[in-house]
Parts: C-alpha cells; sequence; structure tokens
C-alpha cells in the first residue's frame, strides 16, 4: 500500500490567506450587501506597465512564427534577462555576480520553499518572528520542524522581532543553529535592517558556518538609500548567503510569474564526512531535474522593466503604492493607533487596540466595516497583538477603507 508522508500530516489544517479567504467567503454570503474591501491579501491591483506588456506581445508574436518559436528554455534562465540581471541589480551597488550564480524561477515563493531540499533533515533553522509562513510549512514537510504545540514548532529557534526589540532580531544565543531565514524589507511588519545590523547576521553566520536564505522580494520599495537592498553589499555574503528575488511585487508579476535567486560559486555546505560540497552545482542539478524553466514570454517582459521606459514605469507603480503606505500610516496614526512599517516597505503592521487577539480585530473589522486585514498570529507567535494592512489596493479603495475605519473608531 502506498504511505503517506506523515510530516505533511503535521501541517496545520489551512494556509493563512486560505483561512482568511475562507472567512471573508462567509461573511459575504451572510452580507451580501456589503461591499468588502480587502486591504489583506498582499496581491498587486496596478496593471502591468507599457514597456512589459509591449515586450510581451513582441515575444508572443515571436512565438507564433517557426523562426522565433521556442521550446523548453533552459533551466536556469536565458541569458538575455540573466545578464540584465547583473547589470541593473547588482553591479550600481559594487555587487559582481558571474552569470552562472543566477536562476530564474517563476517566483520567489517556489525558491524560497524549494530550497531547503538541498539541506539535511536534521539541521536547526532560525527564523524571525513573525515571519512569512511559507519558509517554516516548507521545512515541516520534510520533517526538520519537530511537533507543533502553543503556536511552536519545537525544533525551530525563533528570533522575535517586537516593538521593545525595534523589530530587529538578535543573533541566537545559547542554540546552533544552521540555517538562518531572513526577509527584508520584512513581510509581514514592513521594517528593514540597516547595514550594521545586516553585517551581525553575516559574521555569524561565516563564524558558525551557517547558511542565510535571505529573501529581498520587497528591495524595490526601499527609500532610504543607505539600507542594504542586497545581502551582498555586506563583506563576506558571498561565502554564506543565498539570496531571492521577485518580479511579482517589483512589477506586477504576480499573474505573470517570474524572479531569481542568486546562488553564489563559494557557498559551501558539508556532508558528515567533512567534504564541502557546492550549493550552486547542487541548485543546478535540482532544477535541470524538476524545473523546466520559465516561460520565454515572462522572462522577456521582465528583461522590459530594466529599458530606460520600464525602469521609470516601474518607479511610478512602487510610488503609487508607496503613497498608499504613507495615507495608510499618517492616518492610522492619526486615529491613536500604535504602526510601525510603510516607509521601506508596502506593509502597515498595526497593534491591535486593548490588547486585543489578532483573530477576534480581524473579525471586528470585517463585520463592523467590511475592511479586511490580516492577523498576525498567522505569522508567528510574536505576531500576536498585531495586523497588517497591505499598500496594494488601488487609493480609491484605500481612500474609502480609511474613512470607513476612522468612523467606526
Amino acid at each position: 500500500m502506498a504511505l503517506v508522508n506523515v510530516h505533511f500530516l503535521k501541517l496545520q489544517k489551512n494556509y493563512l490567506f486560505a483561512d482568511i479567504a475562507k472567512k471573508v467567503k462567509a461573511f459575504k454570503v451572510t452580507h451580501p450587501n456589503v461591499d468588502v474591501i480587502s486591504l489583506g491579501i498582499g496581491d498587486v491591483t496596478q496593471p502591468l506597465c507599457p514597456a512589459v506588456v509591449e515586450a510581451m506581445h513582441r515575444a508572443t508574436d515571436e512565438m507564433a512564427t517557426a523562426e522565433g518559436f521556442r521550446g523548453y528554455g533552459p533551466e536556469q534562465g536565458y541569458d538575455f534577462l540573466r545578464e540584465a540581471i547583473l547589470k541593473n541589480d547588482f553591479l550600481p551597488r559594487g555587487i559582481h555576480l558571474d552569470i552562472d550564480e543566477v536562476f530564474v524561477n517563476d517566483g520567489a515563493k517556489s525558491d524560497t520553499g524549494n530550497f531547503q531540499e538541498l539541506l539535511h533533515w536534521d539541521n536547526f533553522i532560525g527564523v524571525t518572528d513573525p515571519i512569512y509562513p511559507v519558509y517554516i510549512d516548507s521545512n515541516v514537510m520534510i520533517g526538520r520542524c519537530g511537533t507543533y504545540e502553543d503556536g511552536r514548532w519545537s525544533s525551530v529557534v525563533y528570533m522575535p522581532c517586537t516593538a521593545e526589540n525595534g523589530f530587529v532580531p538578535e543573533v541566537p544565543k545559547g542554540h546552533h543553529v544552521d540555517v538562518i531565514y531572513l526577509c527584508y524589507p520584512n513581510n509581514p511588519t514592513g521594517t528593514v535592517l540597516t547595514k550594521q545590523e545586516l553585517r551581525k547576521w553575516v559574521n555569524y553566520a561565516l563564524k558558525n558556518d551557517a547558511l542565510i536564505l535571505y529573501d529581498a522580494a520587497y528591495q524595490a520599495y526601499i527609500q532610504d538609500d543607505d539600507i542594504p537592498r542586497s545581502i551582498y553589499e555586506i563583506r563576506g555574503a558571498r561565502k554564506c548567503a543565498v539570496e531571492f528575488r521577485s518580479y511579482s511585487k517589483t512589477a506586477g508579476f504576480t499573474g505573470v510569474r517570474c524572479g531569481y535567486t542568486i546562488v553564489p560559486k563559494d557557498v559551501t555546505v558539508a556532508t558528515f564526512e567533512g567534504e564541502r560540497i557546492s550549493l550552486n552545482q547542487l541548485w543546478l542539478r535540482r532544477q535541470c531535474t524538476k524545473f523546466n524553466g520559465t516561460s520565454y514570454i515572462s522572462q522577456r517582459a521582465a528583461e522590459a522593466i530594466y529599458t530606460p521606459e520600464g525602469k521609470q514605469q516601474v518607479k511610478e507603480t512602487i510610488d503609487y503604492y508607496m503613497r498608499n503606505a504613507r495615507l495608510m500610516l499618517d492616518t492610522l496614526r492619526s486615529m491613536g493607533y500604535e504602526c510601525y512599517g510603510g516607509e521601506n516597505a508596502p506593509y502597515i503592521w498595526m497593534k491591535t487596540p486593548n490588547g486585543q487577539g489578532s483573530w477576534q480585530f480581524f473579525e471586528q473589522l470585517l463585520y463592523s466595516v467590511g475592511v479586511v486585514c490580516t492577523p498576525g498570529v498567522g505569522f508567528g507567535p510574536s505576531g500576536e497583538g498585531y495586523v497588517r494592512f497591505t499598500a496594494f489596493g488601488s487609493r480609491e479603495r484605500t481612500e474609502e477603507a480609511l474613512e470607513r475605519i476612522k468612523n467606526w473608531k
């Protein structure tokens, strides 16, 4: 008989955003006349920029001819996009990478979830808390997290990010960590790390032979020039860090699907016998086996955001969302709410009033004014007592939602 992977059975019943969707759907059924506004799910709303659309049309026209048709592409991505990535995302910041260190994917979520396959299941992982759920769930699936009790996994080292420590996690003390997950600008708190703080993590990883998995999906939203956009701005990071990037929020590719992962050739992991193994070569082997590459049309679309026109148009869209973030931050604070983020990221992290639980506030906001937020506890134990708002809505809907909250309060 076929036996189940029992580690999958350890996963919590529903994914956070599936729970939210279920609750919102139930509300709409019982309140069909309420116009629900979602400031919860982190999906974008503005259309693709003209440069991207034109590139997709050209690529589609190419595919419609015998001469221009392309079938399977290279698993690690076409050189035209990988070269554009190196030239535009890294060289201007003094970062020199090889083209073979760039792996194009169908979105950062896939690679952040799949990369842990390369690592032994006995590794201890450390996560900032709160955290994007996929990091932990993908490790649960392989049996790396132990048992779940009181909102925590027994074999996971949680590094709290709270108002008390300025949402800056402390490096692990008293417990060795083999793999560290960092996401900055942070989802869900919207906060960032300075170069000085990020350097502490690189130094820890180098000293303790640990691996950093660095999610930089929101780096395009950084407004402060002193905040690092890549972990490779820190000396030594090439030896201990893998970086994940996405076009989903940068250029509205949530429906197009394209991103990339940087795996430096200097990063190695060990066997029990002490042999050092190149993660770059392991990831290449994994991708060639389990991934058929990102579509040609999507990669031509991604290439277009690096043109002068594409850069300007993408910046305008990012500025649009960041104006939403500023409006939300200012309005919620003016109502007396304690809020964080929103300055270098498209998320507002708000403390619930009067010690309310995250889900309790979520349901009150939904049932009172028809506005959806994301319960912070869904991101980890330190998220209890907070909710996340996203700036990815339209300006009109964002203003309407804030007006409802103002009148409710």
